[in-house]
């Protein structure tokens, strides 16, 4: 299960960068807290589906597309 958590927060990253948005401006889109936000990128904060679903439309796709692992570089 930790496996999923670290592949969502990648790919939360991965769109957020792609979209040349910092999480200052992801937190404030989906309403969640910076520190939250951060967290859920590096695996310590594991978000729930209302979570997910603001982040989604923070950045503006559908939530299915955060569990997606295509356009993700799985090194550290």
């Amino acid at each position: 299960m930790d496996e999923i958590y670290k592949l969502i927060g990648k790919r939360i990253k991965y769109l957020r960068e792609s979209k040349g948005m910092t999480q200052e401006k992801l937190a404030e889109k989906s309403g969640l807290s910076l520190d939250y936000v951060g967290k859920i990128e590096v695996n310590i904060n594991n978000p729930g589906l209302k979570s997910l679903i603001k982040i989604a439309k923070a950045l503006d796709v559908d939530v299915y597309k955060l569990f997606m692992p295509e356009d993700v570089s799985f090194e550290s």
